[in-house]
């Protein structure tokens, strides 16, 4: 048995900056990502191997982790159609009979996190539907994965280290030194992929490396300038590293039982399929709720 959890978020964000046909609902709104979403999710729920489903929405953009840093990620410059369609996107996926976390205080990928640990001892498999570089911190041998379906690529643990050169634990720091742009992090000055790779290969963590280049182990091209970038800015890398981490303490008061999917409500995708106009949707599930 294997637990899937989707990334709601960036499967709605992939249904607007998709090449789909515009469509809109009888009262006018924008409903293109929300139908390509509700598409693509139907298509999901038809796999064989998919029987325990949760989807996770950033229902507020913003989290406890803009209380730390004020150039950390916010609503700002995603489009008012898009937004707008967010509170459409959970109600379609509730009307698809799947059960939705609206994150408010903590982030989608927190939920995820927090889930994935919840629930890994009681599945075969928990596999994490999102390519978000974020959760690749939670991959754990092949108990934990993550699986991005836009490119069909799954990633345990030995995946991590190829991607990314550093363990699953090293994540946060890794972007905590290279910056991560999605989320307005901007870095450590002069710090790479490759530099911080070869580091934290060897030393695993930030206060793990020698603040004299001198001492360390492995070669790096400009080390010492690295090494004083780092002395001079390890302030701003412990924050940075604690607005990658993720959040394992996420309220999840559901059982297993409760995320097993057990096809959709008949009446309420009807209707809901009805508001938007999605009638060529209305057949789409194949299994219906008793």
């Amino acid at each position: 048995m294997q637990l899937h959890l989707l990334d709601a978020t960036y499967e709605l964000f992939r249904s607007y900056f998709g090449k789909r046909p515009a469509r809109t609902a009888p009262d006018g709104r924008d409903v293109t990502a929300v139908h390509g979403l509700i598409d693509s999710t139907l298509s999901l729920l038809r796999e064989s191997d998919v029987t325990h489903v949760a989807a996770f929405f950033d229902t507020v953009i913003t989290s406890f982790r803009n209380d730390l840093y004020d150039g950390y990620k916010t609503g700002e410059g995603v489009a008012e159609e898009l937004l707008a369609q967010f509170p459409l996107a959970e109600r379609a996926l509730e009307a698809t009979g799947i059960t939705v976390f609206r994150m408010r205080e903590f982030e989608a990928d927190d939920g995820i996190a927090a889930a994935a640990l919840r629930f890994v001892d009681e599945v075969d498999r928990v596999v994490i539907l999102s390519p978000d570089k974020d959760l690749c911190q939670v991959v754990e041998d092949n108990n934990i994965v993550a699986y991005d379906r836009l490119r069909q690529r799954l990633l345990n643990e030995a995946g991590v280290w190829e991607k990314f050169g550093v363990a699953p634990e090293s994540i946060p720091d890794y972007l905590a030194l290279v910056g991560d742009n999605a989320d307005g992090i901007p870095g450590i000055p002069g710090w790479g992929g490759k530099s911080a790779s070869t580091l934290l290969a060897e030393y695993r963590h930030i206060e793990q490396i020698p603040t004299d280049a001198r001492q360390w182990k492995v070669a790096v091209r400009g080390a010492a300038r690295l090494a004083e970038n780092l002395r001079d800015n390890i302030d701003d890398a412990r924050l940075f590293r604690t607005l990658t981490t993720l959040r394992y303490d996420v309220p999840i008061p559901q059982t297993l039982a409760d995320l097993e999917w057990q096809g959709a409500p008949r009446r309420r995708f009807v209707l809901f399929c009805e508001e938007m106009g999605f009638e060529s949707l209305q057949e789409r599930p194949h299994l219906w709720a008793p």
